[in-house]
């Protein structure tokens, strides 16, 4: 079972390039964005309006409440299940955006059997992260017993954080080790996986804060009022997370301005976009593409002309299966 996907940081074209694709190939889109996939998370995550999918289906978006738990392994089988449904019309799945843990437990077998959860472990860490400085300490804990794995992580990434501490504690092995085996064990889904990339880091610094101005002028800051209103942002649930959202609740609550909050949100998704290029760079067999050519970028069909020989040539390939394959791919 094979696929495309375009990856990259926040901002760089992803989205775009992935549509000129689609409509050159017969392709559908399945997203690979973890914030996408809940339900009333619009403004802030860029999520495509219809207009914007020019046409094109678009798979796993809007799959959960914000306050519904949403893990990796359950968007690696979901994610099968979508290139299976893509490939069975007849399309080209188009895998596109930029969260790279996503990507892997869609191509990787690690995920699909990792342990459950030890509810009252997690709970532990969760209360001592509601305590002064206590995020930290358990960032500084994780780094102690799996400094690889700390180092991807941020330490504001409560939510990954405890995962890795609990998995350490339900099988004494680090959450990188267990990455690293899996690995070795194959690819359940056979990507092209193109990462977009800016030889002039201002262009896409400057693309992030234009992007930040357009969310606040088509609503952002209603939006997370909605959402505080409604219970959605309390501290711990996965939205709260969200890059866009948490730095806009000081504001609401009083504690600084609005300029200083949407400066705080350009700022987080400037580094956001450094770490995951720094993810990227890690992944096995990422092909990266310079989106900028003496210092103007490329139009996405320019991009898309120097993608298609290599693309083309990767889907001659048999893309059919069995009934007993496309079964197993699912799991």
């Amino acid at each position: 079972m094979r696929a495309i996907a375009i990856v990259g940081p926040t901002a760089s074209g992803k989205s775009d390039l992935a549509l000129a694709l689609a409509h050159r190939l017969g392709g559908e889109i399945v997203s690979c964005d973890s914030m996408q996939v809940y339900r009333r998370l619009d403004v802030g995550t860029a999520k495509p309006s219809e207009d914007e999918r020019e046409g094109i289906p678009h798979h796993l978006i809007d799959l959960v409440d914000p306050d519904v738990p949403f893990s990796a392994a359950e968007y690696g089988v979901l994610g099968r299940e979508a290139i299976s449904g893509v490939l069975s019309r007849g399309a080209v799945p188009i895998v596109c955006g930029g969260t790279g843990l996503y990507l892997e437990a869609l191509r990787d077998a690690r995920h699909q059997n990792a342990p459950g959860a030890d509810e009252a472990y997690r709970a532990s860490l969760l209360a001592e992260a509601n305590t002064e400085g206590g995020a930290a300490r358990l960032h500084t804990r994780l780094a102690e017993l799996d400094p690889e794995s700390a180092e991807q992580i941020h330490v504001n990434n409560l939510r990954r954080v405890v995962r890795a501490l609990e998995l350490i504690h339900l099988t004494g092995v680090p959450k990188s080790r267990l990455d690293a085996e899996s690995r070795r064990s194959g690819h359940l889904v056979e990507l092209l996986v193109f990462c977009l990339c800016y030889r002039d880091r201002a262009l896409l610094a400057d693309r992030i804060n234009r992007r930040v101005d357009r969310m606040m002028e088509r609503g952002l800051l209603s939006e997370v009022e909605r959402l505080c209103r409604d219970g959605y942002l309390a501290e711990g649930q996965s939205a709260e997370q969200a890059i866009g959202y948490r730095q806009l609740i000081p504001y609401l609550d009083g504690k600084i301005s609005l300029s200083e909050a949407v400066e705080s949100i350009k700022s987080a998704t400037r580094r956001y976009a450094k770490r995951q290029m720094t993810w990227f760079r890690r992944t096995e067999g990422v092909r990266f593409v310079e989106v900028d050519e003496g210092g103007v970028p490329r139009t996405r069909e320019e991009l898309a002309e120097l993608l298609l020989p290599e693309i083309t040539a990767f889907l001659k390939n048999d893309n059919r299966m069995s009934s007993e394959e496309r079964k197993d791919m699912t799991k």
